[in-house]
């Protein structure tokens, strides 16, 4: 596909959203699973932006906490669902 050809589609609303093949999570692959692996993930992010802020200062420092905390609300969201699909 040309550069041309792929910037319109992507900005082009009328044309269907193709998912790239590179990278898919296997369709059999149930809720459960997918939201621990979910929480698996951001949980790992959270605690490598908080060890990478600390290497850092001011500002910089600052910004990456700040990312750092939308990762563990993201988390804190994903575990919220997974007890809500565990309880009776």
């Amino acid at each position: 596909m040309t550069n041309k050809a792929k910037n319109r589609s992507d900005t082009d609303p009328d044309t269907s959203r193709q998912p790239s093949k590179i990278f898919l999570v296997a369709p059999e692959v149930d809720n459960h699973t997918l939201l621990e692996y979910a929480c698996v993930s951001l949980a790992s992010a959270n605690a490598m932006a908080s060890d990478f802020a600390r290497s850092l200062s001011g500002a910089q420092s600052n910004a990456l906490l700040g990312i750092q905390q939308s990762i563990m609300l993201g988390e804190l969201a994903v575990n919220r669902v997974l007890d809500n699909l565990d309880s009776p």
